[in-house]
């Protein structure tokens, strides 16, 4: 399932939490693809605190309790990092991490958890929601099966990627918009990962970050660029991500554009792309200013003079995911709409 779509179902097992018709799920997908990062946003869209429990480094003791002896009783110490009305709110989300990477008695300590929202005394607060990820078992990840009576404790999610949901992301996070560009010029390097290879370093929309933060610190040092892309990204993908950074000395002068100067796209189409996420970059940008409406109107007419319509429907569509339906009350929207004929704007 792709993200935008899973974030949805996530954000309404939350608010089942609230009023008792929460189902646990759990997220299936490989390393870097952004299952954890998924849980976060739930946390932050809904202003709740997330408690992410990385299961692979527990102990069953550690889910479970110590004990200790009460006159001539043995209880037991509830852990501190369970979610507490008092101590972490009335509402939240308590994320099991690395699921399948825990020890078998690890997962058998958390059946009770899981389905009956307690362990011996300790009870799960009503309004907190639990959520579980892991990889599968042929991702090359330390991975146990998950018994059949854990699994059935969960309503069960593979994450699809989804190039369109991670440029949405991107924009928001302010990833580098020369990242973008390569990955709408690339879209299957967006993740590629053969497990038969094992490899250290390859592209996934974590490594893709690291990339984005690696141009940040280095692009002053041509010398070292590539072996630090190389590093995040692979050996094949940094060099095809350091080729294309270089040759953008050739784009057309984007001040020009937004002022609405008449200028010709570029015959190249690495170099479409490149224009297409920068000016997209350049929307969020002005999105507050007192001339965003003209600048989004420059940006719209521009969109009518590339070669195919294609490529003028992916900036306009990259531009409304990333600043709203602020951009259908510009003059030039329905200009430029009626321009590209039958091609629809896809979502």
């Amino acid at each position: 399932m792709r993200p935008a779509h899973l974030s949805t179902i996530l954000d309404q097992e939350f608010i089942g939490a609230q009023n008792g018709h929460h189902t646990p799920v759990m997220l299936w997908g490989p390393p870097g693809i952004g299952k954890s990062d998924i849980i976060n946003q739930i946390g932050t869209r809904n202003h709740i605190p997330v408690i992410d429990i990385r299961l692979s480094q527990m102990e069953p003791s550690d889910l479970r309790g110590i004990p200790f002896r009460n006159n001539e009783l043995v209880e037991w110490a509830t852990p501190a990092m369970l979610p507490n009305a008092k101590r972490h709110g009335n509402k939240g989300i308590l994320f099991l991490d690395e699921i399948t990477s825990a020890v078998p008695s690890v997962s058998a300590a958390a059946y009770q958890l899981i389905l009956d929202r307690r362990l011996g005394e300790y009870e799960v607060p009503d309004g907190w929601a639990i959520f579980a990820a892991g990889n599968r078992q042929g991702d090359r990840g330390v991975t146990y099966t998950m018994p059949a009576p854990l699994a059935n404790r969960f309503s069960h999610f593979e994450i699809q990627l989804n190039l369109d949901d991670w440029v949405a992301w991107a924009y928001q996070n302010n990833i580098d918009e020369r990242i973008i560009a390569f990955l709408r010029f690339r879209p299957e390097l967006l993740f590629d990962f053969d497990p038969a290879h094992n490899p250290v370093a390859f592209p996934s929309p974590r490594s893709w970050e690291f990339a984005h933060r690696a141009l940040q610190k280095f692009s002053n040092h041509p010398e070292l660029l590539l072996g630090t892309l190389q590093a995040c990204v692979g050996p094949s993908s940094g060099i095809e991500l350091k080729a294309f950074v270089d040759s953008l000395d050739q784009m057309p002068d984007l001040d020009a554009i937004l002022r609405g100067e008449d200028i010709k796209a570029p015959k190249e189409i690495d170099l479409q792309y490149a224009v297409a996420a920068a000016l997209v970059g350049r929307a969020i940008r002005a999105k507050d200013s007192d001339d965003a409406s003209t600048v989004f109107g420059h940006i719209l007419n521009y969109a009518k003079v590339f070669r195919t319509k294609e490529m003028g429907v992916m900036l306009v569509s990259d531009m409304l995911r990333a600043i709203g339906d602020d951009l259908f009350n510009t003059p030039e929207f329905s200009q430029w709409a009626q321009s590209i004929g039958d091609i629809m704007l896809y979502d």
